[in-house]
Order: C-alpha cells, then sequence, then structure tokens
C-alpha cells in the first residue's frame, strides 16, 4: 500500500503547514508546492519521496461535486453491521470539504503509517485506505469493508462553516441528496448539484397510513371515470356507477376540489380526462408506500393498469383493502420523494435543450410519480392539485 487519504471538515487551511511540519520537519525535508507539499525523507538509507495534495470545496468544487457522491454511494452499498453507524459515517461524509490524499513512491511500512495517523490525529479528519477502512482521528477503525465495525467510538464532526451554510441545511438532507446523486452518477444522468435538499423528516408532515390508503382508493375510482370520458364512453352511466363505488369504499371525502368539480361536470373535459388519467402513476406510489408494490421500476414506461385497478377492485370492502397494506418507512418514502425531484430536473434540463431525456426517462411518469410522492411528505404542505413542479 502506498496511499493513505485524509478527508476533514475544515474550516480554513491556516494552521496546515505548521500541522505538516510538527508532524514530518524531523524526518523529511518539506517543500511547498502549488498543489500541497512534496516530502523527501533526511535519511541517507531508505530513502523516498511522499506527496500530499490537498483540495478544498473552495478551491476545487468540481472533485467535491463529483467524489463525494461517489463515496456516499460507496459506503451506501456497505453491509454495515450496525446501521446507527452507518448513518454516523455518512453524515460525515456529508460535511467533508478538505481532502489530503497522500502518496509514496514505495510501500508504506508501519512507520509512515504512524507519522499519517498522527496527522491525522491533528487535522481532525477520518482516515480512508485504498480498501475502503475508515479511521477515526486517533487511527483506529471506525468499519472494515465488509462492514464490521472496528473499535472506534466515532462520531461525526463539522466545521462552523457547514453547519450554518444554506447548503448544508441539515446532515440528514445532505446524505439524502448526496444518495441521489450517486445514483444518477452511476447512470450518467445528469443533475444540478445547486438543486437544495429536501427538508429533514421532523420538518415534514407525513399523510397517515389511512389517509394515504383512503386517498389512494378515491384516486382510482376517479381515474377510472376519467378513463371512460377520454373514450367517450357512456358518461352518465359511467358517473353513476364511480360516485356508487366512492360510497361503497367510503372515500368520497378524499377527493380534490378539482375532482369534485370534474365528476359533477355536465360536459367533463376530455382533457382534464386525460391529465387525471396519468395519475395512475401517482397512485402506483400510494400502492406503493402502501408495500402493495414490491418496487418503484425506474420511470421509464408506464405502471402495470391492470395490477391497479386489481389492487382495490379485489376488495370488497375500504377495511378489507386497508388490511392488506404494510406502510413502508418514512426514510424509505422521502428518499424515492428525492430522487424523483432530481430525476425531474433531468428531464426538465433534456427537454429545455432540445435534447432527449436520459435513458428513456418518461416526463410524464416522472411529475405524477413527484405528485403522489410530495403529497405523501407533505411539501410545504401542498395540495394534491397544486403540487409545485419547479426544478
Amino acid at each position: 500500500m502506498n496511499h493513505f487519504t485524509i478527508f476533514a471538515s475544515k474550516n480554513d487551511l491556516d494552521d496546515m503547514h505548521a500541522k505538516i511540519a510538527d508532524v514530518f520537519a524531523k524526518g523529511f525535508a518539506i517543500e511547498k508546492q502549488d498543489s500541497g507539499y512534496l516530502l523527501k525523507s533526511k535519511g541517507l538509507f531508505k530513502k523516498c519521496r511522499c506527496s500530499m495534495n490537498i483540495l478544498t470545496e473552495d478551491m476545487n468544487p468540481d472533485y467535491f461535486a463529483k467524489n463525494i457522491p461517489g463515496m456516499m454511494g460507496y459506503y451506501d452499498t456497505i453491509p454495515f453491521k450496525d446501521e446507527q453507524l452507518k448513518e454516523r459515517v455518512m453524515i460525515q461524509i456529508a460535511v467533508l470539504n478538505t481532502v489530503i490524499a497522500i502518496e509514496m513512491d514505495r510501500a508504506m511500512t508501519d512507520e509512515h503509517m504512524q507519522l499519517f495517523t498522527r496527522l491525522l490525529t491533528r487535522i481532525g479528519g477520518i482516515g480512508f485506505l485504498p480498501d475502503g477502512t475508515l479511521l477515526d482521528q486517533n487511527g483506529s477503525v471506525i468499519v472494515y469493508p465488509n462492514g464490521e465495525s472496528g473499535p472506534s467510538d466515532f462520531r461525526p464532526h463539522a466545521c462552523t462553516r457547514k453547519i450554518n451554510t444554506h447548503e448544508v441545511a441539515s446532515a440528514q438532507g445532505e446524505v439524502r441528496k448526496n444518495k441521489t446523486i450517486a445514483f444518477l452518477t452511476e447512470r450518467e444522468i445528469p443533475y444540478a448539484a445547486s438543486l437544495p435538499q429536501l427538508s429533514p423528516l421532523e420538518n415534514l408532515h407525513f399523510k397517515s397510513q389511512e389517509d394515504i390508503a383512503r386517498r389512494a382508493v378515491a384516486l382510482l375510482i376517479v381515474i377510472q371515470f376519467a378513463c371512460d370520458v377520454a373514450q367517450n364512453g357512456d358518461i352518465e352511466g359511467s358517473r353513476e356507477f364511480f360516485t356508487d363505488m366512492l360510497h361503497k369504499y367510503k372515500v368520497q371525502p378524499f377527493l380534490t376540489e378539482q375532482e369534485r368539480l370534474f365528476l359533477g361536470a355536465q360536459h367533463p373535459s376530455t382533457q382534464e380526462a386525460v391529465n387525471i388519467s396519468w395519475q395512475y402513476e401517482a397512485y402506483w406510489t400510494l400502492i406503493w408506500a402502501l408495500g402493495m408494490v414490491e418496487e418503484l421500476d425506474f420511470p421509464e414506461d408506464v405502471c402495470d393498469c391492470e395490477y391497479a385497478i386489481q389492487a382495490v377492485s379485489s376488495c370488497e370492502t375500504f377495511e378489507q383493502f386497508y388490511q392488506q397494506t404494510i406502510m413502508r418507512s418514512k426514510e424509505e418514502i422521502l428518499d424515492e420523494a428525492d430522487k424523483i425531484y432530481r430525476l425531474h430536473w433531468a428531464c426538465v434540463d433534456s427537454r429545455i435543450n432540445g435534447q432527449t431525456a436520459p435513458l428513456a426517462l418518461n416526463e410524464s411518469v416522472v411529475m405524477e410519480r413527484r405528485r403522489g410522492l410530495f403529497w405523501m411528505i407533505g411539501y410545504q404542505d401542498e395540495e394534491w392539485d397544486t403540487i409545485s413542479m419547479d426544478t
């Protein structure tokens, strides 16, 4: 091994030279270079050279925009035995803004590692070994690449600059944002690093399991009426049938105002019917959150409408439908909301630049998924019909 990397969260580098000199001046000649330092051993024997490349978020924004999400994605895939430790590691990575990349011209000895660990302690960061092992500031292992916890009692540290800036409004939000960016980067989907975080869990007003279930049933019923309108079916017969269905499942109060007006219109608009029909995709997110859909596939194709209908039509009452639901965690729903938010930006960016959406993303599917997910998390307390679609 001839590489060792120190990551840190620091307000500035004013004391960096003094810290390096304190650790290495006795055994190495230290030369300041544009990108960091070059260290040359002073001894006649076992001569070696060591370069220290120093990068900061201020001076190297592209590096951090690419590599911090990548690092986040890497540790997200490690099967941590301790989920709380994983959360602390992800929070730490989210607030890193300084990197000291150390490379030697020969294999590192135990003596070299002791020196690098001393520097790590002086700087107060975390150490990264080439195999993925993470060290705390004292050189104790935080986590091994197989997910096993080390002896370190690790707690994340953030400098005041990162805590106080608007960009890192919450460590939780930054972790979520960077996980999504890692997902996008892996698939070569463009993203905007400036797109803000979604609010942390404690600041959102999640809908209850029952509210989501009743909204899902009401929405599916009005979608069926909209499909009949769009296909020039028997409007009056359809209206009567689906109004009875709303009463049967006791979900009429869970229609939106626009849906009530549409259902009661003497001549319902065909275009509005088409728009409501697209909300199958929003409905799909609701029954996904209720555990009735295994996963939300990449939003390139429309959902399975036949299964979507069966999920409710196979039940005689709302209570029977509700008993089949198992609510997903708020964290999982918020993760999907963040993902669809940034995928929506990619769709809009492609459209306004006259390009095809990456990986055949379907913007209509994305928008309706966003409606359902943002409604469930209570984003800015917006109503179903007025969910913001800004990017």
